[in-house]
């Protein structure tokens, strides 16, 4: 129950990820294969953690930074892409057909899943830190408990966001309603990415490489 209430506490927080989910399920565009891949990088990352690898980024800052970096970067211009959106109308209702934006390829979605993951700092933070170093202090047995609550937290979590997302799409699918979700989303990200780059300034000024 405590990794289960902690697994929920770090992942409920609206970020890239939950973002990339929501948008999947209202799209019904393989929303529960990126459920299932988000769910997969969470087991990943937890037993990492939880195992023995809470203290990678702390002992490699210079990891750390790559990785802020490479977010800030992604981040940025996955913003501008939605907000570019927002402002030409993707999903407007008179569009009709929708184009070949409106269905990204299968790898151009798992790549960008992959990308709004693994290039995400917090990420590391919430499992490999914060998870990572309360479960490391458990004893074995209660340990492996601990981590199966978890990963129970981000298996409900991930899958009802697609499912809830996609029985919602004939609503969140109206012009009106999209161009607001990809503005939304635009602001989110240039938000988190404005957090990282502050993150990584403190970084660079308090240690140097």
């Amino acid at each position: 129950m405590q990794g289960f209430a902690l697994g929920m506490a770090t992942i409920v927080p609206l970020g890239p990820q939950n973002i990339l989910v929501m948008n999947q399920g209202i799209r019904r565009q393989y929303h529960l294969l990126i459920a299932t891949l988000c769910l997969l990088s969470d087991m990943a990352l937890i037993i990492a953690g939880v195992f023995g690898s809470s203290a990678l980024l702390s002992q490699s800052p210079i990891l750390l930074r790559g990785v802020t970096l490479a977010g800030v970067a992604f981040l940025a211009v996955y913003g501008f892409c939605a907000l570019k959106n927002a402002w030409r109308g993707e999903g407007d209702d008179r569009a009709g057909v929708p184009g070949e934006v409106f269905r990204p390829s299968r790898r151009r979605i798992i790549l960008t899943m992959l990308a709004v993951t693994w290039l995400n700092p917090h990420v590391y933070l919430d499992t490999l830190v914060v998870l990572g170093s309360i479960g490391g202090q458990l004893e074995p047995a209660a340990r492996r408990w601990f981590a199966g609550g978890t990963i129970g937290a981000s298996l409900v979590w991930f899958y009802g966001l697609a499912m809830l997302s996609a029985r919602l799409a004939p609503w969140l699918n109206r012009g009106r309603v999209q161009r607001g979700i990809q503005l939304f989303v635009g602001v989110v990200m240039w938000l988190v990415a404005l957090q990282l780059a502050r993150q990584a300034w403190q970084m660079f000024t308090a240690q140097p490489v």
